[in-house]
């Protein structure tokens, strides 16, 4: 073998035998007794006999769209699910055979019901979760705060408009348009209109900002936008006075060209995060990777937020890009916590990623700006029983964990910080850097 083929099969060699070291055991005996902050879940109330709950996700994703698989991780197959069923209701056994799952659904509707409303409580409890921010449209029974805080969807506000124009792209963005129009509906009705406004800024007046007050007022700490689900994050340099004539020229009816229609939300967009922010309330993104067969992964690259973020109206509004870029971002997501009111959380990664692949995600953005970085689950309800909402809080909250204790590890191997330091950045991540954001008390 010629020289410069050894010296790389050395490296590769070398690097492999680092990256196999176990996190340091003291630091994840620290890192799992955190009682962490949960930055994106989608949790599910409590329900009685017979409900639903439909106010989980504003977009859903489940039997409504082309079905695709789960990756790897996220699988049944996963040691994890199993772990989960034996910290979380005292599973005594090594296998999934059906007697042992059946006993164990027993088990959990047992739990289920002595717990009732606390339910969900009792469950961050068994995650060591103090705060959970609660994504959804509308909060429910056993999602109390000050443990449960409510993020509520503003998509709708910036979609007055008839729809078809941009609805029909793709099967996906049709289903997720109907949502948004309901749920648009919603926010009227409840701004006591029976229509829209014949002015934009009368929308504005009368739609968005009593919505935004009413979402403050119920205890809301953010407003999530899903815009990568129903078009590009790149929200442009917009056209204020063609988005004026936009809307008085559809207000009533008819189809905006897709353009004309784009630079109205454009538009929106940012009278919705300009005065969420006055309100103190952070505007959370989805970015990177999505559900559904149809979903444009180019548009939701965090980059094309740049016109957002460097817009100097909106430097008292604080982003959040949630997944932080999952699948191709995570890079881009690093580059932008430099911005001094963007932060990012890791939430889906830990459901998409091992931990030792996630924790090259979290040691990168932790050597860039570590004061930026958030926990997060991304929980939601699953699609069995044996696999609910809380096996995958418990999965992915262990992964996490696991991932933030190895980048740190690497870190302190690399001499690159102290044990102290190492401590200190667990409880940011886990805590404290939401804590900060969000205005919490520690």
């Amino acid at each position: 073998m010629k020289p410069f083929l050894w010296a790389i099969a050395i490296l590769l060699g070398s690097t492999y035998v680092a990256a196999q070291s176990a996190a340091d055991p003291a630091l994840m005996r620290e890192i799992n007794s955190i009682k962490a902050l949960d930055n994106h879940t989608h949790v599910p109330k409590v329900l009685a006999a017979g409900q639903k709950d439909d106010d989980y996700d504003a977009l859903p994703c489940g039997n409504n769209l082309e079905p695709i698989a789960d990756p790897g991780m996220a699988r049944p197959e996963n040691p994890l699910f199993l772990q989960s069923w034996k910290a979380l209701y005292g599973y005594k056994y090594e296998d999934k055979s059906p007697e042992h799952v059946r006993q164990l659904l027993d088990d959990v509707q047992r739990v289920r019901r002595e717990q009732g409303d606390n339910f969900p409580s009792w469950v961050l409890d068994k995650l060591n979760i103090q705060y959970m921010l609660a994504n959804r449209v509308a909060m429910g029974p056993g999602l109390k705060p000050p443990r449960f805080l409510w993020v509520p969807f503003d998509d709708a506000l910036m979609l007055p408009l008839n729809n078809q124009s941009v609805a029909n792209e793709t099967p996906d963005r049709k289903f997720f348009y109907g949502r948004e129009e309901m749920l648009l509906r919603r926010y009227v009705s409840e701004s006591n209109l029976q229509r829209i406004p014949a002015i934009l800024d009368h929308y504005v007046d009368q739609v968005i900002a009593p919505t935004l007050q009413r979402q403050k007022q119920a205890g809301a700490v953010a407003v999530k936008f899903e815009a990568a689900y129903l078009r590009s994050l790149n929200f442009g340099e917009p056209n204020r006075e063609a988005a004026d004539f936009t809307y008085a020229q559809f207000f009533r009816g008819g189809i905006p060209k897709k353009a004309d229609y784009l630079n109205l939300q454009d538009v929106l967009f940012r009278e919705i995060a300009r005065r969420a922010g006055e309100l103190g309330l952070a505007v959370h993104i989805h970015t990177g990777a999505g559900c559904g067969g149809y979903f444009q992964v180019s548009g939701s690259n965090p980059a094309l937020l740049d016109s957002v973020i460097n817009d100097a109206s909106l430097r008292k509004t604080n982003f959040v890009l949630i997944h932080g870029g999952a699948g191709p971002y995570p890079k881009v997501t690093a580059f932008l916590l430099s911005k001094p009111n963007v932060y990012a959380d890791f939430s889906e990664q830990d459901w998409m990623l091992s931990s030792r692949a996630l924790s090259a995600v979290i040691r990168d953005w932790l050597e860039w700006y570590p004061e930026k970085i958030l926990f997060g689950t991304d929980l939601f309800p699953g699609s069995s029983p044996e696999y609910d909402w809380e096996e995958i809080g418990y999965m992915t909250a262990t992964t996490g964990r696991q991932a933030l204790g190895l980048a740190l590890t690497g870190m302190m191997q690399d001499g690159e910080i102290t044990r102290e330091r190492a401590s200190e950045l667990a409880r940011m991540v886990l805590i404290g850097n939401a804590v900060k954001l969000y205005r919490l008390q520690p």
